[in-house]
């Protein structure tokens, strides 16, 4: 079995938040591996972001039923993306026999772009 997903991000779009919203928008949405990597980078927490959507497409669920916080991408000392996966997103994924992911982000013109291919036991 293969699923993909592919999600597209304005960079601006977390900087032009308001500071406060901000805050709690990246603390909801980020979990502290994500953030302590990124520390507050724009262009990087864009990438996660479009990551995060793109594998809630992946699974079937879209972002709706899974939690931000249990879909973590955390960056090995290469630059190559990892992918955890937590709580129900982890179960879908689980029931739906995908086992591996490859992640691919860019980031150009002020967006990031983010592919995940999933394979496993149909």
């Amino acid at each position: 079995m293969i699923k993909c997903g592919v999600d597209i991000v304005r960079v601006n779009r977390l900087a032009e938040i308001d500071p406060k919203i901000r805050a709690r928008f990246i603390q909801r949405v980020f979990t502290e591996r994500e953030q302590a990597q990124m520390r507050n980078n724009n262009e990087g927490l864009s990438g996660l972001f479009a990551v995060k959507e793109a594998v809630s497409k992946a699974l079937g669920t879209g972002i709706g039923k899974v939690a931000w916080r249990d879909i973590e991408i955390v960056h090995l000392p290469t630059g190559e993306p990892t992918l955890t996966l937590h709580g129900y997103a982890k179960e879908i994924a689980h029931s739906k026999g995908l086992e591996e992911w490859a992640i691919s982000i860019s980031h150009d013109g002020g967006l990031a772009i983010a592919m995940v291919v999933a394979t496993g036991k149909s």
